[in-house]
């Protein structure tokens, strides 16, 4: 039996074609056996099973799952500069023992990913003893570096964490300190479940909404600054070239042709979206968008 790679990617309202190309990329460019679970609110389920059966995704092999927004109540804070980042889907990968039964090691990848290459690579990621996951460092790639630099990109805890806050100071770790991004992870069900890394993610949600710990510049979504205090020092890496991100972060902030040919998976996050305009490097994203059979799903291009 060969092994089968469980990859988890939410689809969610308004943006369903997200999920869609990212697991039509997967799809075109492996042999391996993959088991997407699509995580969904209950709404928008019936959309992205009708989009799947009624396209040449049909062949995937898939699970949708619900995830209840319940399980999040009285532990997020309003934040009006960013709605979209408090989607409850956001909050998806806190919970992957709880939506993932059998697997005991299991992918996470954001909805505005592309993968150019072979997912059992990224499956292949060792993960060292005692880590319940691995992600991409924020200060890893020489190339992406200049890009930081020209868009005033986060890449350290600082961005990340309100160091005038006694309860950050308190937990002694440099605010200079390498961020990384949660987009894209390789996780580890036993060791994430023995150390409750669920629960001790919600303690930080909690403590967020009761003292307001987040950085107020806030670098990356509000799904990262948890993670950020719950797994340092304690991840493996991730192959830099299977995240190669901040695609999103500004409308003209390129990276080279030959760059991107080389780049195992695309992240667009930022504000500007690929499905939308303006964006970047689109064409890139749009050669694995299926079009949604229902109508419902279209791509913003200048000319529509």
């Amino acid at each position: 039996m060969e092994e089968e790679i469980p990859v988890v990617i939410c689809a969610a309202a308004g943006r369903m074609g997200a999920a869609v190309a990212a697991i039509s990329s997967i799809h075109s460019n492996t042999e391996a056996s993959v088991l997407f679970y699509i995580v969904g609110l209950k709404t928008t389920i019936p959309h992205i099973r009708k989009w799947i059966e009624n396209s040449k995704l049909k062949e995937i092999k898939f699970k949708v799952v619900e995830f209840n927004p319940m399980v999040l109540k009285g532990k997020i804070r309003q934040d009006a500069s960013r709605p979209e980042l408090l989607q409850p889907l956001n909050f998806v990968r806190f919970y992957l023992p709880l939506l993932i039964q059998k697997h005991e090691k299991v992918i996470y990848l954001d909805d505005d990913v592309i993968v150019q290459g072979d997912i059992q690579e990224l499956y292949d990621t060792k993960l060292a003893p005692g880590h319940a996951a691995a992600f991409s460092d924020d200060c890893d790639l020489p190339s992406t570096h200049e890009m930081i630099r020209s868009v005033g990109m986060q890449n350290t805890y600082m961005g990340f964490l309100d160091y005038r806050k006694q309860a950050i100071r308190d937990l002694g770790i440099s605010p200079s300190t390498c961020s990384f991004n949660p987009g894209v992870i390789v996780a580890n069900m036993t060791e994430w479940k023995h150390q409750r890394v669920t629960k001790q993610l919600e303690k930080w949600m909690q403590r967020n909404v009761e003292e307001n710990l987040y950085s107020s510049t806030l670098g990356g979504g509000v799904a990262t600054s948890p993670m950020l205090i719950v797994f340092h020092g304690k991840y493996s890496s991730i192959n830099p070239m299977w995240h190669i991100r901040h695609l999103g972060w500004s409308p003209d902030a390129r990276y080279s042709e030959q760059f991107l040919q080389e780049a195992k998976l695309l992240h667009w996050n930022g504000r500007y979206k690929p499905w939308d305009y303006p964006s970047v490097h689109t064409d890139l994203w749009e050669n694995w968008f299926i079009p949604d059979p229902s109508g419902k799903f279209k791509l913003t291009r200048p000319d529509s």
